[in-house]
């Protein structure tokens, strides 16, 4: 059964319990309006520990002024009902804001050294919003192990770097990232991909694809080569490029020559009409 909390109180009540019965507990952050990779993030969070324990939170502060926040999808009781056949033992859904924001709150936490690239350029403040609601939540439920999706692997650097450079007693794990039969990366926002666009939201994939193969062949040599390869992709789909980088997974910087032990990633970001896309992949 799938208890719901919809308080800081509660949590806190479900806290003590856990510690009184000497359970190790997981969590797994989401916004809701859950999909597969989703449910990848609770089976990982429940090999890990004893009770696996899960948020549902569309939070504000990651959302800039023109951005989608009220009509992101949202589906709460479809969304229980998702955790709870995945083996869910808890959930904190605030029964408002308020709860994690209350009046005259203004404290926010920032990871500054990897928040100004990439997503932090296209959306100032997104991350520390998302890092601020993130500690806020680990306060509050204290899991032994938080569980992310590495499809969005600049959040998933910024709250490793976040709990290291606090002293947060969390492990970090990074389950790999989700795709549909076809390629595409899952993503609560693929909901809003209509008709042919679906098609052309593939265009990020094959963009990564390219680029992966040029490099391993060789046909394509330093990162620029690389990128301007990947950015044809793009465009021929019809996509509406945000960024494209090949990046140091730990400090998300730009990697100017590939090749010997050095590895890169792949980050990449676009616009199929209104609707903003990411995806990532190892470059080798």
């Amino acid at each position: 059964m799938l208890e719901i909390a919809r308080t800081a109180a509660e949590v806190r009540a479900f806290r003590k319990r856990i510690e009184a019965e000497g359970k190790t507990l997981a969590l797994v952050p989401t916004m809701g309006a859950l999909h597969e990779g989703h449910l990848s993030l609770f089976r990982e969070a429940r090999a890990r520990a004893d009770v696996c324990a899960a948020s549902l939170f569309v939070n504000p502060t990651q959302f800039g002024p023109t951005e989608d926040l009220s009509r992101y999808p949202r589906d709460e009781a479809g969304d229980f009902a998702k955790m709870e056949q995945e083996g869910v033992s808890f959930v904190f859904a605030p029964k408002d804001a308020e709860v994690l924001y209350p009046e005259g709150e203004e404290t926010r936490v920032e990871v500054a050294a990897l928040s100004t690239r990439l997503c932090g350029a296209s959306r100032p403040g997104h991350f520390k919003g998302v890092a601020t609601v993130v500690l806020k939540l680990f306060n509050l439920v204290q899991p032994h192990v938080a569980v992310f999706g590495e499809k969005d692997f600049q959040q998933l650097q910024i709250i490793r770097r976040m709990v290291r450079d606090l002293f947060l007693d969390i492990e970090i794990v990074g389950a790999p990232l989700v795709r549909e039969s076809t390629g595409l990366a899952l993503s609560s926002r693929n909901a809003y991909l209509q008709g042919e666009d679906r098609e052309r939201a593939l265009g990020l994939t094959r963009c990564l694809q390219a680029m992966r193969a040029a490099a391993v062949s060789g046909d394509a040599r330093g990162s620029q080569a690389l990128i301007e390869l990947g950015r044809g992709v793009i465009e021929e789909h019809g996509l509406v490029l945000d960024y494209l980088d090949i990046v140091d997974p730990q400090t998300l910087q730009p990697i100017a020559e590939i090749g010997g032990t050095r590895s890169g990633q792949i980050l990449v970001a676009a616009f199929c009409g209104k609707v903003r896309l990411i995806d990532n992949a190892p470059l080798a």
